[in-house]
């Protein structure tokens, strides 16, 4: 069988490597240049994106900032999974908070502000604090404000009044500031079947809005059930077929949807090595149209991502149960160039083990690692 992925980025590269021992070959549409690549390589094909349609069987999507016009003409094949309404909700806020209240699930108190009057309505609705993020292209904190007191709100109306100004069809969504305990996504897949299958849920540290340290342990019962439970809302309003991954603020034991993303996703790479099947084969086995792999932890895993380095220490390498994913870019300041899955027989022993790779690794390239043990581990 043959995938076509929109996007040929380092997700695509993974979903072929989780595809080649199932015998599903992949290529990759680069939407920047309108040409089809080898998602490893990056080497073209004498192919036209019409062309690579009309021969693969299934086509799905690494990322949700695709054009309307490809996404409409994948989408009329009937080959495409999952649906053009999860891709679009995905990359329009907007969208995404409509789909959010459709299913019923509970996230943040937010209003549409398009004009310095709807940010006034904002601070009466929303209240203060509140984060104001772009509808349309914002990611790893960018395209975002905070606004504290109303003191601000001119001043940061001038800013966003600019940013709308340069993007077409742009808006700002107003959401209230949670102040929540922690960070968690939960990645989880839907076949064509309408089964569900979901790994534990993953608590993720940012810094400076970009994700650093994502770490899946066995956790409390009831915040996975509820996390489950919101999963399976969205994707059956959605009938989603692949892999889902929701992020979410956990306030004393109670889910706020944050943002939803329509693909495998950066908080989700662990499961390469914590758990039978990781997110890239399943996301496969879903749009291709076979069953689903187990989705337990086999064991408890963390995953770090590298930004802007392009080398480790030989020390890192020498670490046991420690894998290295790199994606062959060309090094650039805060670029996610890889990332590391380090995995332990137990919590305990794999803060050990993050601490003992921190100590090897540049603390301001790496600033979401332990370099000391709170405590000895046997």
């Amino acid at each position: 069988m043959q995938v076509l992925i929109l996007g040929s980025g380092q997700l695509a590269r993974m979903m072929a490597l989780a595809g080649a021992p199932l015998n599903i070959d992949v290529i990759a549409y680069d939407v920047t240049t309108d040409r089809v690549v080898h998602p490893l390589t990056q080497a073209y094909y004498d192919l036209t994106l019409g062309d690579a349609i009309a021969q693969v069987q299934v086509i799905t999507a690494e990322f949700e900032h695709i054009p309307y016009d490809v996404l409409d003409l994948c989408a009329a094949s009937g080959k495409f999974q999952p649906n053009p309404e999860a891709i679009k909700a995905g990359g329009d806020r907007r969208l995404e908070k409509a789909l959010l209240d459709r299913a019923g699930v509970a996230n943040a108190k937010y209003q549409l502000v398009a004009s310095r009057q709807d940010l006034e309505q904002a601070i009466n609705h929303v209240g203060l604090p509140m984060v104001l993020k772009s509808a349309l292209g914002g990611y790893d904190g960018k395209g975002q404000w905070r606004l504290k007191t109303a003191e601000q709100a001119d001043a940061i109306w001038d800013e966003m009044a600019e940013f709308l100004t340069a993007t077409p069809n742009q808006a700002i969504v107003a959401e209230e500031f949670v102040p929540f305990d922690r960070e968690v996504s939960l990645i989880g897949a839907r076949d064509v079947e309408g089964n569900v299958a979901v790994y534990p849920i993953t608590e993720n540290v940012h810094v400076n809005g970009v994700l650093n340290l994502s770490t899946a342990v066995m956790g409390n019962e009831a915040v996975q059930q509820q996390a489950r439970d919101m999963f399976a809302a969205i994707a059956n309003s959605l009938n989603y077929v692949g892999v889902l991954a929701i992020e979410f603020f956990d306030v004393a034991g109670n889910l706020l949807v944050n943002e939803i993303a329509p693909r495998v996703h950066n908080s989700g790479h662990w499961t390469q090595q914590g758990a039978d099947t990781c997110q890239f084969e399943n996301h496969l086995r879903a749009v291709c149209g076979l069953p689903l792999g187990s989705t337990q932890l086999i064991r408890p895993t963390a995953m770090i991502n590298i930004l802007g380095e392009d080398s480790l220490a030989d020390a890192v390498y020498a670490q046991t149960n420690c894998h290295v994913h790199w994606y062959g870019k060309e090094r650039r300041a805060g670029r996610k160039m890889g990332h590391i899955n380090v995995s332990a027989e137990s919590a305990a022993h794999l803060e050990q083990a993050l601490a003992i790779i921190g100590r090897h690794l540049d603390a301001q390239a790496f600033p979401a690692l332990p370099r000391e043990m709170a405590y000895a581990v046997d």
